[in-house]
């Protein structure tokens, strides 16, 4: 099935290609009957869905999905909305089943019509596809007919040797073939890699760009992942491979794109911004154009080459939809839908015939919630199901039981819930002098990926949390590591939560039980870690006494700008982090005495 799709979408472009390179004559003439008098009405007017010379391409877009091919569950799962009255609503979005319903509604009536992807589509993803190695995943986007996606950061968590077997197809060389032992077909869609090249070699490490024809309107992609690629990736993962500047790469291959006769350029970013506002429908255009977002797809926004006509962004998992000036001072489009197919971005490029370029005034773009309130699409109910049948032996075992909602990647504290529970996980399971020695472990927070709900996900009664929901939570499979640090580093590590490569989006580790320090956000860099405070078991940390310390491979490696932590000696490597978290919650709950939330009071947050 897979290679039929991709044959024929191929052959689709391969034909819109030939048209491209006709005369105006010889494409009139090709035209089916009666087209011809609408392109000769359409000279020097519009004719957005027809032959005019301006014709409107619907690019539809999301990022981020992450392998959430059943609907995410809590916080994860809601997207927010200001209604007509001023109040903020909060909607259950997203789900692979409503979210290809969406798209498809949404195409009708378009007779151009893009899909597109910036990054992360797969990685740290929920165990109906991590399980299978995110093949899963790939399924489902080949179904919803994505056109062309960037790489992100976790399309690397398993290393290129994966994201080339995804692309390309074959079965897992450890774990072979999964569905009945049939052979993986890969992905219909390219992935692009501009920025990402072959130390050896130089050379992209997939293709850098594609171009979308049809009816000889044609429409360029450029996709990148962001340069920090290695600092949010496992040494392992992205091994051989050089990850060059988004602005420098994308305006290398615009020019690239311009000498092929490609005039129409979007750029698919997988970096993103900060909005002032977690509302999906917020105006980031006030009070100035792009005046509502932040961070680092400002900086590339703004100095990337006019040619590139939009912007499509994520990494961050906000929502937001603005126009950031370009370096001539032009409005441009940037977007992003948030995360986990929750969103999907609905824009109308105006394309000019005549020149082959986008009409920056005419575009128009907005944000979708992908609401549950529609028909499912039946192609992928039975594709999950399919793997759900697969998966259940394992993602439905019980391992403990929670009191209420215990909050990971829905807090918006510093000090997440969720955060506590694995930080104490990971200590109680290395500090026997056999297995460690940890006196404290620190988790990353980028590595928490889901909350533990209380309310049942399916058969296995409210309060029960599953090896799936666990899963979900802890989806890499980190290794652990116990390392000697000095005092010293412990606390040059704590600084660099909010310094270096933090300063302006701090990362606040993950603490366990007797760790406590004062964090004074009304100072700046490094001094808001007010190291005074900083005590192990009510005592200070001495900066020349050797401390035991558990951390993931990740954090261990210097991961996240926490360079400190990689100065570790004496490394033991233990379990999993997953298997640490299953035995914490098997060990310290029950039916009869749940687990409570923690009171997440080890930092103090002054402000």
């Amino acid at each position: 099935m897979a290679g039929t799709r991709k044959q024929n979408r191929t052959g689709r472009r391969i034909l819109a290609a030939g048209a491209g390179l006709a005369t105006v004559g010889a494409l009139v003439a090709a035209m089916p009957a009666g087209a011809a008098q609408d392109t000769a009405a359409g000279q020097g007017g519009t004719n957005g869905k027809g032959w005019g010379r301006m014709v409107d391409v619907q690019l539809l877009s999301f990022n981020d999905l992450h392998g959430n091919l059943e609907p995410p569950a809590g916080s994860s799962g809601q997207v927010s909305r200001v209604k007509p009255d001023g109040t903020t609503e909060k909607i259950d979005a997203g789900g692979v089943e409503y979210l290809a319903t969406h798209l498809r509604q949404a195409r009708q009536g378009n007779r151009y019509s893009i899909t597109a992807a910036a990054g992360d589509m797969v990685g740290a993803s929920p165990l109906l596809s991590g399980l299978f190695h995110d093949e899963p995943t790939i399924g489902a986007l080949n179904g919803m007919d994505l056109d062309v996606t960037s790489v992100g950061n976790h399309e690397f968590d398993e290393g290129a040797a994966e994201l080339s077997r995804l692309q390309n197809g074959g079965c897992h060389p450890t774990a072979g073939c999964f569905d009945g032992g049939k052979k993986f077909g890969g992905a219909d869609f390219p992935y692009l890699a501009a920025n990402v090249t072959s130390e050896k070699t130089g050379k992209p490490l997939l293709d850098p760009t594609f171009v979308w024809e049809k009816d000889g309107v044609k429409i360029g992609f450029i996709g990148v992942t962001l340069e920090g690629t290695p600092n949010v990736v496992t040494a392992e993962g992205v091994k051989g491979l050089k990850f060059g500047d988004e602005v420098e790469t994308i305006n290398k291959y615009a020019k690239i794109l311009e000498r092929q006769g490609v005039k129409s350029i979007v750029a698919l970013v997988h970096e993103g911004g900060l909005p002032a506002s977690a509302n999906y429908d917020y105006d980031c255009d006030s009070p100035v154009a792009g005046g509502g977002v932040s961070g680092p797809i400002t900086e590339i926004a703004k100095n990337v080459d006019p040619q590139v006509d939009a912007l499509v962004t994520g990494h961050t998992h906000n929502a937001y939809v603005c126009t950031i000036p370009d370096p001539a001072g032009k409005p441009r489009l940037v977007t992003s839908a948030a995360s986990f197919g929750r969103l999907y971005t609905d824009t109308t490029l105006t394309y000019d015939r005549a020149t082959k370029d986008i009409v920056r005034t005419a575009v128009d773009s907005a944000n979708h919630a992908v609401t549950r309130d529609v028909p499912k699409a039946p192609d992928m109910s039975r594709l999950i199901g399919q793997w759900q049948d697969l998966a259940a032996p394992i993602a439905n075992r019980p391992q403990g039981w929670i009191a209420a909602d215990i909050n990971g990647r829905g807090s918006t504290a510093y000090e997440k819930p969720l955060g506590d529970v694995i930080a104490d996980a990971q200590l109680a399971g290395l500090a026997p002098a056999g297995k460690g020695g940890a006196q404290v472990a620190f988790m990353n927070p980028g590595g928490i990926r889901a909350d533990l709900v209380h309310k049942a996900s399916g058969a296995e009664g409210d309060g029960v949390v599953t090896y799936g929901e666990a899963f979900a939570v802890q989806p890499f499979t980190n290794m652990m590591n116990v390392v000697d640090l000095s005092g010293a580093d412990l606390v040059e590590a704590l600084k660099q939560q909010v310094s270096g490569s933090n300063l302006n989006a701090v990362k606040i580790l993950q603490v366990s039980k007797g760790l406590t320090y004062t964090l004074d956000m009304t100072k700046s860099g490094a001094d808001r870690v007010v190291t005074g405070s900083i005590k192990l078991n009510g005592e200070a940390i001495d900066p020349s006494k050797s401390y035991r310390v558990a951390m993931n491979e990740f954090l261990a490696g210097g991961g996240d700008g926490f360079a400190a932590l990689a100065k570790g000696t004496n490394k033991l490597v233990g379990a999993s982090d997953l298997d640490l978290f299953n035995e914490y919650l098997a060990a310290n709950s029950s039916a009869t005495a749940p687990l409570a939330v923690p009171a997440a009071d080890r930092i103090t947050v002054v402000r």
